[in-house]
């Protein structure tokens, strides 16, 4: 992984300020979309899919990366329209999604670590709108990511500064500690109860679901994190992209958001078997 460059003064508070300002426009971009819902939601997201896939490839062949983000979005809007039930359409987007990441570490081929990304990528396009769709809860169900995601990377971030200490995966991330993680978790799992009971508006008999669902997806945003920052490590870039001032790419933002699709696809999968 390239090394910073030496920091000038003041060159840190810049940077949180850019970070803010930036999250703070995406999150209220994000937010409105959610809120909208229906085809301007699910566009977004295919769209989103197609800059991810394009990321990819950019670090793991540096090449094609243009024809596989425009492939990606032909192929998200496509497989929207398959006479497939919405949740078992997201339970095999986010098996083939989870078999691509973990194959991704032990393929050597370019071909291979492209399918790899085509298949990490499409789980944008497809799951989340699934999950937003999802009738009576859908909207919560997205809301309740959101909060899982945003509060766990915030509560690290913030926890692992204050408090330091042991490395999480000092040859993955570096910056990464155990007490940033533990904090992220504990941050993430009230987020998510308190957002679910507020837009659910506290319905009776889910908080024990709800609290174990926090706990596994704050975990699983942090594992999402830590794989992508392995990709990188391994093909010697810093940042996805330059896409959003002070958070690099859309890959660096969502690669924990990722891996609770995955986690919620499965689970929209399996739920909907049993009804």
């Amino acid at each position: 992984m390239n090394e910073p460059a030496p920091a000038s003064p003041g060159s840190g508070s810049g940077e949180l300020k850019r970070r803010v300002v930036s999250a703070l426009v995406l999150a209220a971009v994000v937010l409105a979309l959610t809120l909208w819902g229906g085809w301007p939601f699910r566009l977004v997201w295919v769209l989103v899919a197609g800059i991810v896939a394009y990321e990819w490839f950019s670090i793991v062949s540096r090449g094609n990366a243009v024809a596989a983000g425009a492939g990606v979005v032909v192929a998200g809007l496509a497989l929207s329209f398959l006479p497939i039930a919405p949740a078992a359409l997201a339970g095999a987007t986010a098996a083939a999604a989870l078999i691509g990441a973990l194959a991704a570490p032990f393929v050597r081929a370019r071909l291979a670590l492209e399918l790899c990304g085509v298949a990490y990528a499409l789980a944008f396009a497809l799951i989340t709108p699934a999950l937003r769709d999802w009738p009576v809860v859908g909207l919560a169900l997205i809301l309740w990511s959101f909060a899982v995601v945003w509060l766990t990377d915030i509560a690290a971030y913030f926890t692992g500064r204050s408090l330091g200490g042991p490395k999480l995966m000092p040859r993955v991330s570096p910056k990464k500690t155990w007490s940033g993680a533990i904090g992220g978790t504990l941050a993430g799992t009230v987020a998510g109860t308190l957002i679910w009971s507020l837009a659910t508006l506290g319905a009776p008999g889910a908080n024990g679901w709800v609290i174990a669902a926090s706990l596994a997806a704050s975990v699983a945003s942090q594992a999402g994190d830590l794989f992508e920052s392995a990709l990188k490590r391994r093909f010697d870039t810093k940042d996805s992209s330059h896409l959003i001032p002070g958070h690099g790419g859309f890959l660096d933002r969502l690669d924990g958001y990722w891996a609770v699709l995955v986690l919620a696809g499965l689970a929209l999968f399996a739920f909907q078997i049993d009804i």
